[in-house]
């Protein structure tokens, strides 16, 4: 005889698998660094290339929050000229973990693990930076840095709902965010540049999730998620290493702390 299940079991299941969801949150993608104020492309115009690492940690929210986590790796191509302005490209690619995606509040639902856990999806990022010196130690600069993942992130889980067995599938698609920042310099010792400023965020996302229970497909339930923190601070410290090569590694916080650095070549 085959086993029904409550439609409260049911709803649970797919809601439970929404609602844990949360991706872009507050910190938004993992896009990486915002970078120093003043381009490091030649004063009279060039092309400076990097390539980058990038940990995100942030905490989305849709009804309920959750903890998310994204290791990134990128290369960028930058053109910036008079050390005032820099445009910039970047692809890459980026992991996502949301934590406590599965869990179910009903005693009587049961999943085989509880986080969501996806590998290396492509991203873009767009980018644009002007600076104003105010002498020849400090200045300020303002940037505007978006992305957007090309690939949806899919996981799934299966266990049983009141005896019966389930399996859900969670996707997240359109990933994307934006940040505007202002960031403070001051040039040191040796070319080695120091900067901090605050920035606001804005990230969202589409959660699609499905429910099969007893080898019967349900309808989709799906959710827009957004960041819960909309703005933040940031501080790195921009050095040269040798031969057109330099150094910059930065820490960013809004709602829990993210940190990379990455390599970058002057032509």
């Amino acid at each position: 005889m085959k086993k029904t299940i409550p439609a409260g079991n049911f709803l649970l299941i797919a809601l439970s698998a929404l609602f844990i969801w949360a991706v872009p949150p507050k910190a938004a993608a993992a896009a990486g660094l915002f970078g120093a104020p003043q381009t490091v492309s030649r004063e009279a115009g060039g092309l400076n290339t990097a390539i980058g690492y990038w940990h995100h940690e942030d905490t989305y929210e849709n009804g309920a929050e959750h903890k998310i986590r994204q290791n990134a790796i990128y290369s960028q191509a930058a053109y910036g000229a008079s050390n005032i302005w820099e445009i910039s490209a970047r692809i890459g690619i980026s992991d996502l973990t949301i934590f406590d995606t599965f869990s179910a509040a009903d005693g009587s639902v049961t999943a085989g693990r509880s986080d969501f856990e996806e590998n290396w999806k492509f991203f873009g990022t767009l980018g644009a930076k002007v600076f104003y010196p105010f002498n020849k130690t400090f200045g300020m600069g303002a940037f505007v840095q978006g992305t957007y993942y090309f690939s949806y992130f899919t996981d799934s889980v299966s266990g049983t709902a009141g005896g019966a067995p389930f399996t859900a599938e969670l996707k997240v698609r359109n990933l994307w965010d934006v940040n505007l920042g202002v960031g403070f310099q001051a040039a040191l010792h040796r070319g080695v540049r120091v900067y901090a400023g605050p920035y606001v965020h804005y990230s969202e996302a589409k959660a699609y999730a499905t429910t099969t229970i007893s080898g019967r497909a349900h309808a989709d339930e799906k959710v827009t998620l957004s960041n819960k923190a909309l703005s933040g601070g940031f501080a790195g410290i921009d050095m040269p290493l040798a031969r057109g090569f330099r150094l910059n590694a930065e820490a960013q916080y809004s709602d829990r702390l993210s940190a990379g650095a990455a390599v970058s070549y002057t032509y």
